[in-house]
Formats: structure tokens, sequence, C-alpha cells
């Protein structure tokens, strides 16, 4: 056999892969509508349900992510910096939330003791 052909089967085996790999993996994954189709009734009407709350904490991520990456660093570091602040906040908010409830419950002891 030449080198020529031995070429020429070579590009042709290469060819058949690289294309036939991608369209057999195309052809037998099944759609989105299929997959829904083949749940029960309970889990597509739980699907339903929770679609819009799916897709609103997707789009609050993307908005986050487009957020992140206004700032000149990378988006990994903006993400930090915003989760610090947002623990930051949340533990101040439990703090305040505490000693709220702390005061209700000094003032329902003075009313109880002086009541």
């Amino acid at each position: 056999m030449s080198k020529r052909a031995l070429y020429i089967k070579m590009f042709a085996a290469g060819a058949v892969m690289c294309v036939g790999g991608p369209a057999l993996i195309i052809y037998v994954t099944p759609t989105e509508e299929e997959l829904f189709k083949r749940y029960n009734p309970e889990l597509q009407k739980r699907s339903l349900a929770n679609r819009e709350e799916r897709q609103q904490d997707f789009d609050n991520f993307v908005g986050k992510i487009k957020e992140y990456s206004k700032s000149s660093k990378p988006i990994w570091a903006a993400a930090a910096e915003d989760e610090a602040r947002t623990k930051a906040n949340s533990a101040e908010e439990q703090r305040r939330v505490a000693d709220e409830i702390q005061k209700r419950r000094e003032e329902i002891k003075r009313h109880s003791l002086n009541g």
C-alpha cells in the first residue's frame, strides 16, 4: 500500500470520527421535551411548579455575574467580596434581631414584675 493511500485512509477515518462522533451523540441525546414526557405526572406537575422559581434564580445568578464582570477585578474575587459583604450584613441583621428579642424579653419581664 502506498503512502498516499495510507494518508487518504487515515484522513477518511479521522473525518468519520470527528464528524460522526458528535453527530451520533446529537442523534441519541433526548431533547428536554422528550425527557419531560418521560416523567410521571406528579414529577411533571412539580417541575412545572418549580420552573418559574428556577428561572428566577438563574436570572439572578446571571445578573450577579454581569455585575461582577463590570468590576476591574476577576469575577471570582468580586464574587468573594460580595459574599463577604452579604455575610457581614447577615451577621449584623442577626445581631440586631437578637438585641431586639432581648429588649422585648426584658420589657416583658418588667411588665410581668410590675403588673
